[in-house]
């Protein structure tokens, strides 16, 4: 790396000179060739195509169509890339208040001409952006595209926030593991459930519930007509079956057993705060949320219809997903046309009918979408008694990430654990001490409360609910 000099600026010549002499310095030290990595996200392990062989994963007969994904573990978060076998038109409509995309404003334009190659959906925030032009890039140094003007690759896509309050690190979906995943994508098989982009996807957070969701997909094959549907649910509403049934939600204490979503849109806005309806666990409404979704059908359409599919079959989520496009959401819908099967005399499928089961599709994506397990809290074990020398060994510093450390000390022969970092451990709150009450000899949990909470002592490190969601820290040297 330069520093780069502004002429008219004498600070920014000093600064510049400064940290040149820094930079020489460094590379002095290495051996000959080598070049210096910032810290980050380059070691970390990436799990490509995971859950592809899971009992939850779609199959389907479209070789036109190919998937890939990308974890970081460490995360947990990740991404999903929709590869198509050529260039494909493509229409776009964005819903939410607060869309992150790259690329989605070309599409509005409306021309007739097969352009797209690839949609990549990927956790992030706006650093998951970086994924989207790195699938682009792929494409040229692969050679499969070029720099002739009918030969440019374009890749589209868009991110869900999966930061905050859902995982104690701000890793994210990468150049790197963007292009893993695009090289790696093969037909007829989607992972549902937390996997890819919804590797860390929630949602409910309006209610207070908190319930952990992922992406999901559903296929349907009428005629010579194939339309498939992904979605990546990460919504503020809450996701609800065709019954009116909550799917999944981290309760109040006193909350109807069976949750409809009617009551608690019927309760708004009481129910959107703490308090309602009796309950005194209270909330934590952390109000960043995405749904980002694609459509994808053989049939030939023109701009007009691919753009009528697109806001028809975003328009019915709102069914499954409640509420639905608020101003803290960023939602977002592909609609895409392979152009295989052409359109003539006797279309036997047209488009309004091809938008009516895409939105019936939809809805079973959403479902699709939500994994059949969530955090859970272990029951505490009274009669249990641990050696003090076991306690001891317990007590320390973890440190999850620069934003989040646990520190463990032993108080009247128990176990205390206080957040010591910038930001609070799930339930362990800065400046709010909690008492662990042992489970098993490793394994602590504390007093029950709306969200469950565990931690699990393993060699030196602690791990926070173990699991699919589990967050790893590892013990520091104290002064």
């Amino acid at each position: 790396m330069m520093a780069r000099k502004t002429r008219n600026s004498a600070r920014n010549s000093t600064l510049g000179a400064v940290l040149a002499t820094v930079l020489l310095t460094a590379c002095a030290a290495l051996p000959q060739g080598a070049v210096a990595e910032p810290e980050g996200q380059a070691e970390l392990p990436a799990l490509i195509n995971d859950g592809f062989d899971s009992d939850t994963a779609l199959s389907f007969d479209w070789p036109m169509l190919e998937i890939g994904t990308g974890q970081y573990e460490d995360g947990p978060t990740g991404l999903t890339v929709l590869k198509f076998g050529k260039k494909v038109n493509a229409a776009v409509d964005s819903r939410g208040g607060g869309p992150g995309t790259v690329n989605a404003k070309y599409l509005e334009l409306g021309y007739n001409q097969p352009e797209l190659d690839a949609i990549v959906l990927s956790g992030g925030s706006w650093y998951g952006l970086e994924a989207v032009t790195a699938a682009n890039t792929a494409l040229l140094d692969d050679r499969y595209r070029g720099g002739r003007w009918d030969n440019v690759g374009l890749v589209v896509g868009s991110i869900i926030y999966d930061f905050g309050g859902r995982r104690l690190n701000e890793i994210y979906p990468d150049k790197r593991l963007a292009q893993l995943a695009l090289r790696a994508a093969r037909p007829g098989i989607f992972p549902n459930g937390a996997y890819g982009a919804g590797r860390s996807a929630m949602n409910g957070g309006i209610f207070g519930c908190h319930a952990r969701s992922g992406q999901g997909s559903a296929f349907r094959q009428i005629g010579e007509v194939k339309i498939a549907v992904f979605t990546v649910v990460n919504a503020l509403g809450a996701v609800t079956d065709r019954e009116g049934n909550v799917v999944a939600c981290h309760k109040g204490s006193n909350w109807p057993e069976n949750l409809k979503a009617s009551d608690l849109m019927g309760a708004a806005p009481a129910s959107l705060q703490p308090g309602w309806n009796g309950d005194d666990s209270g909330q934590d409404a952390e109000r960043k949320n995405t749904t980002i979704s694609v459509v994808v059908t053989n049939r030939s359409m023109s701009p007009a219809e691919l753009q009528r599919l697109a806001v028809q079959v975003h328009t019915s989520m709102a069914r499954g997903i409640q509420p639905f496009a608020s101003e803290f959401d960023g939602d977002v819908l592909y609609a895409v046309s392979t152009n295989e099967v052409e359109t003539g005399p006797g279309q036997t499928l047209p488009s309004m009918e091809i938008g009516v089961t895409a939105s019936e599709l939809m809805w079973d994506a959403i479902l699709a979408a939500m994994p059949a397990e969530q955090v859970t809290q272990p029951e505490p074990n009274p009669d249990l008694n641990i050696p003090q020398s076991t306690l001891n060994s317990y007590a320390g510093t973890y440190r999850f990430s620069h934003l989040a450390e646990l520190t463990v000390r032993v108080e009247d022969g128990a176990l205390v654990a206080s957040a010591t970092g910038e930001r609070d451990v799930f339930q362990v709150s800065k400046g709010s001490p909690r008492a662990l009450l042992a489970a098993t000899p490793d394994t602590f949990t504390v007093e029950r409360g709306r969200y469950p909470f565990s931690l699990q002592f393993k060699d030196d490190t602690v791990i926070v609910n173990p699991g699919r969601w589990q967050q790893t820290g590892y013990r520091v040297e104290t002064d």
